[in-house]
């Protein structure tokens, strides 16, 4: 699907704000509400010891469905048998040594692997995974817990472009693999077409998918929805169940929206929704999905992003690699960005403006273009174009990536002003590590300038504009397109 800029960074921010999530209530799982002041980090640990940043199953088995995705829409498939037995015998792969896998969707795939073996098969398929999600249910009487939501932004991202019945129908299949129980893929469905709705929109709105479900069950979630709305987080107490879990997100999302607004509220949902307790990194993520679906890739902290990673063996960078390529529905296209080891800015350089020079203030922040990746006197790197994935010689943990078009429009350019002041906080952080950075972004006239300046303001406490000023006497030709100009004036 042709998507505009923010519509893409917006796709960028689902899987990411998941991670996010997910990892920011790994280290709180189980645990007892937060008071709503108490700090929350992404700590690592809980009762699964998981490392600072890593996330949990929850991110693990969504990335499972995005590659089966992906692998169909390459081969010009949708979600078929094949597809879904390709999901099932994923996570039976993946939890043989995953650290955590919900009582639940281990017990389904125990059985389905089981039956396979008995048959003297090798591969589980979707009929196997269904059967043997009815038989948990009717041996155990329940499989509503909230295993099936946790893992379903991606299918949002594969029908960004479909019909939304279709999406509908979709997430219920994908759920029931290992949830029986109608209820988890009703969520599911609601979820998913919340996050196309906000993918598409910037909107909020868990209410857009109310329509598909029947008059009856429509008016079962519309006072689930109005309850989740009226309440904190924390009164969801039993939020391993799929319905609680899925008001604990909602009421993280909606009861801070009011004290805050874009990436503000992303960050104040998140960490509200880890303080409600008890299932904190399920909560969390499924909130992620979302907030990042309507927020965007851009408005996740750095600090979130810079060591986010987990099975199987993936950082922030993949994530938002997965993600473009579900949005664009073409599978998986290593010809487009992200997925391209160089980003050809050839057309853009001017060959007598390939120089670096000292920031004018810092003699170890280095300003210049994209040729200058291939130097290699830095330690880090703060990106502010695009760059390719073998084009910088630093660990990914030293590499601060920005969404950022040199266009001065309102709409090219998602939280103007907290990206620039995330991208020169970036410098400041790499520095106060001892780090020698390379600021760069193509040509070096708009966006490095407009960010080494609020880095300047930063380092001294001169205005932005003073600063601007400065990075001019080492930088002649740099000229803030007029849009970032307007953000220095507001930012000083």
């Amino acid at each position: 699907m042709n998507l505009n800029s923010l519509q893409n960074d917006r796709a960028a921010g689902v899987l990411v704000t998941l991670a996010a999530g997910d990892a920011l209530g790994a280290g709180y799982e189980f645990g007892p509400a937060l008071p709503d002041t108490a700090d929350v980090s992404m700590k690592g640990g809980g009762p699964f010891g998981f490392a600072p940043a890593e996330w949990t199953d929850d991110t693990s088995m969504a990335i499972v469905i995005a590659e089966a995705l992906l692998e169909a829409a390459g081969e010009g498939r949708s979600l078929d048998e094949r597809t879904k037995g390709a999901m099932a015998q994923a996570w039976s792969d993946w939890a043989r040594g995953a650290k955590d896998v919900g009582v639940q969707t281990r017990a389904v795939l125990g059985r389905a692997g089981a039956a396979v073996t008995a048959e003297g098969r090798s591969t589980i398929t979707a009929a196997d995974a269904y059967a043997a999600s009815e038989q948990v249910h009717r041996s155990t009487g329940r499989s509503g817990g909230n295993g099936s939501l946790m893992r379903t932004a991606p299918l949002a991202l594969a029908y960004l472009g479909r019909p939304e019945r279709d999406l509908f129908d979709a997430a219920l299949e994908v759920s029931a693999l290992t949830h029986f129980d109608p209820e988890a893929g009703e969520a599911c469905a609601l979820w998913c077409l919340a996050i196309r709705h906000a993918v598409l929109t910037g909107e909020l709105d868990v209410r857009a998918g109310l329509p598909f479900l029947t008059k009856e069950r429509a008016a079962v979630w519309a006072v689930r929805i109005e309850t989740a709305e009226a309440k904190l987080p924390r009164d969801f107490s039993h939020n391993g169940w799929v319905v609680e879990a899925f008001q604990a997100a909602w009421s993280a999302i909606t009861t801070t929206a009011g004290a805050a607004s874009g990436p503000a509220h992303l960050r104040a949902a998140l960490e509200a929704a880890v303080r409600g307790g008890n299932d904190t990194d399920t909560v969390a993520s499924i909130a992620g999905g979302l907030l990042g679906a309507a927020y965007g890739f851009t408005a996740v902290p750095f600090e979130w992003r810079r060591k986010l990673h987990g099975w199987p063996g993936y950082k922030a960078r993949d994530l938002q690699r997965l993600a473009l390529q579900l949005a664009r529905g073409e599978g998986r296209t290593e010809g487009h960005w992200p997925d391209l080891p160089v980003f050809d800015n050839s057309t853009y350089i001017s060959p007598t403006r390939t120089d670096v020079v000292e920031h004018p203030l810092d003699s170890d922040v280095l300003l210049g273009g994209a040729p200058a990746l291939s130097r290699n006197d830095y330690d880090a790197v703060v990106s502010l174009s695009r760059v390719g994935t073998a084009e910088t010689h630093v660990d990914a943990s030293d590499h601060a990536a920005f969404w950022l078009l040199d266009e001065a429009g309102a709409e090219s350019n998602a939280h103007l002003e907290y990206v620039l002041q995330e991208a020169a906080a970036a410098v400041a952080l790499f520095r106060s590590e001892g780090k020698r950075v390379l600021l760069h972004c193509v040509r070096m006239e708009s966006r490095t300038p407009t960010v080494a300046a609020l880095y300047g303001a930063l380092l001294t406490g001169m205005t932005p504009e003073e600063a601007l000023d400065k990075v001019r006497e080492v930088l002649p030709h740099a000229n803030p397109n007029p849009g970032f100009r307007q953000a220095l004036r507001r930012l000083s």
